[in-house]
């Protein structure tokens, strides 16, 4: 039996894929489950449009990456701190201060994606990844001064 998958199924394939399953398999579990249809011609058409359409998005996402990437590369933040008498931070520099930085200068990213290559707690220059997509990653200066 043919099908087309409407959800990720472990061990038989991925959705919008058309895969041959046992009719068994097909018939009593994955379509009543609503992990599956028939796959029908229109069924099959319905999920190459689907996988098209899906790319083009990805693609839109990996431009719109592209062009955030090269405006945090550009970027420089200087992030004021207090300080103790021996120029210590009190605590560290975390990465929604970072992230709140960046807003202020019109860059809205999720605080999840800028990673640290180490704690910031002493004045100086850091850098910052900020991974936008899983193949567009952007390297952001942050210099940590004296409030």
């Amino acid at each position: 039996m043919k099908i087309v998958l409407k959800q990720d199924v472990e061990k038989v394939g991925k959705r919008g894929e058309v895969v041959a399953v046992k009719d068994g398999y097909g018939r009593n579990y994955l379509i009543p489950a609503g992990l599956a249809v028939v796959a029908t011609e229109g069924a099959v058409k319905d999920a190459k449009e689907r996988k098209r359409l899906v790319a083009l998005k990805q693609d839109l996402s990996e431009a719109a990456a592209v062009e955030l990437a090269e405006k945090i590369e550009a970027t420089s933040l200087t992030i004021s701190v207090k300080t103790g008498d021996e120029g210590k931070l009190h605590g560290t520099v975390t990465t929604q201060q970072i992230v709140a930085a960046l807003a202020e200068k019109d860059i809205i990213v999720d605080r999840k994606v800028v990673s640290l290559g180490a704690d910031i707690n002493a004045l100086g220059e850091y850098t910052a990844t900020v991974a936008l997509s899983s193949k567009v990653k952007a390297k952001l200066k942050v210099w940590v001064v004296k409030a």
